[in-house]
């Protein structure tokens, strides 16, 4: 692999928690330790300075320590997960699946958190001068002016988010399933793509449409979240969850929606069938027993609940699972 990529990252410094525990030709493989997970980062150098990345996370936080040593331009695809990213400010904001977010890493150290406690992704990357020397070199068809591109999206240095762009989506859907016998030529022309399509994007449409939240709100969605999992066996009311975080209702509904990506009701019923799922086969207790645990008095309705989000009742679940 050429080493202008490889130096250029190098300089700009993952940091100490992230480990290279692979690497051929084109191929290097990112392993990032934390005490509540792991992630792993597969990054294929398409052309010199231009780089795509996967990006699998399975950790509830962790530190970034990334370095910019130049200027670099990232777009960054969600495909499952949710993360936390947080302005000079101290302003919140969420990217959930099928956004597109867009920035210069200038603001990319700090504390990372992943609500779901996991995160799916795709960031492509381009380093400053020698990605822009390798287009022209090698796609002099395209027009495209990194740096300026960089401007349009980037001004004053702050990220821009892009929700619910149809042709970005599809085109990052097609990079999740790229047949391995052509990745890197496939990189080459998606790239291409990507570039003609992000031209063509209109950001007044899009400016304003992700919401930021105090960092004092989001801090207290935070310990709601803890109690409610923490208590299974418990059943709270918005209300209730409201006096004990100290903000009204609605706030609580909006903020807690903003972080977890649902509301908080659907939320907790998804969380408990799937903790009652687990018990049920590691287990050696009753329905009527898994339904107390979970804050239910009434058997039945746990088994509706059950069935609502698991598809199938508790007594098929089980026996299914015993028969595997």
């Amino acid at each position: 692999m050429s080493r202008d990529l490889f130096d250029s990252l190098d300089q700009a410094g993952f940091g100490s928690n992230v480990h290279e525990v692979a690497a051929d030709d084109d191929c290097r493989v990112l392993r990032l330790e934390d005490g509540s997970g792991e992630g792993f980062m597969t990054m294929y150098r398409v052309f010199d300075g231009i780089y795509v990345m996967y990006d699998d996370f399975h950790l509830r936080r962790c530190v970034s320590e990334y370095q910019n040593a130049e200027t670099v331009l990232c777009i960054d695809h969600c495909r499952e997960g949710r993360i936390e990213h947080e302005d000079l400010f101290g302003g919140r904001y969420y990217m959930e699946a099928g956004d597109l977010r867009i920035d210069r890493r200038v603001h990319h150290e700090g504390r990372v958190e992943l609500p779901l406690s996991h995160y799916h992704g795709i960031s492509i990357g381009f380093l400053g001068d020698v990605a822009q020397q390798s287009l022209t070199r090698e796609m002099p068809f395209l027009k495209t002016d990194i740096e300026a591109l960089a401007r349009r999206f980037c001004p004053d240095e702050k990220a821009f988010l892009l929700r619910g762009n149809e042709p970005l989506n599809v085109l990052f859907a097609q990079l999740y399933a790229v047949p391995k016998c052509v990745r890197i030529d496939y990189f080459r022309v998606k790239i291409a793509e990507l570039l003609l399509l992000l031209s063509d994007v209109d950001t007044a449409a899009y400016a304003g449409k992700h919401q930021y939240f105090p960092a004092s709100q989001t801090d207290k969605v935070k310990e709601i979240h803890a109690l409610i999992t923490g208590r299974l066996d418990k059943t709270f009311t918005v209300d209730a969850l409201s006096q004990i975080a100290g903000m009204p209702p609605a706030t609580l509904r909006k903020v807690f929606k903003a972080v977890y990506g649902a509301p908080i009701y659907q939320y907790i019923k998804g969380y408990k069938m799937k903790a009652a799922a687990e018990m049920l086969i590691t287990e050696p207790i009753t329905v009527a027993e898994t339904a107390q645990r979970s804050g239910y008095d009434n058997a039945s309705k746990f088994s509706a609940a059950f069935r609502d989000v698991m598809g199938v009742t508790p007594q098929i679940y089980r026996s299914r699972q015993e028969e595997t």
